[in-house]
């Protein structure tokens, strides 16, 4: 990683962690970034808004099912998800989570 690169993530390492916090914490980063953009920050904000969408829409629709089978594997897919997105962030990497993070970045891309 180069330093100006190293020195973008470090910066901004603190609203993409605090991005992954489920539900608030999404807001809370935002509101750090909001003042001087930071291209790693955004990254993650948008990866950890994903996440949230995900988990409140898969929620929603199996909240229908009152069935330990139906909800435990989307608690298990948002958990390895945001696992591996947290782990990035404090790695100070920009990888995307597995299956949809790189359709966050492009439907999110609005988000900065």
């Amino acid at each position: 990683m180069n330093n100006d690169n190293n020195n973008n993530s470090e910066s901004g390492k603190t609203a993409a962690i605090t991005s992954y916090i489920l539900g608030i914490g999404v807001f809370i980063a935002m509101s750090m970034n909001s003042e001087d953009k930071n291209a790693f920050a955004s990254f993650h904000i948008r990866q950890g808004l994903g996440l949230t969408l995900t988990f409140i829409s898969l929620g929603l629709i199996i909240s229908n099912f009152d069935s330990l089978m139906i909800s435990a594997p989307m608690w298990i897919f948002v958990f390895v998800l945001w696992s591996y997105g947290i782990t990035t962030a404090i790695k100070g990497e920009t990888k995307p989570v597995p299956l949809l993070g790189t359709y966050y970045q492009k439907w999110l891309s609005n988000i900065s």
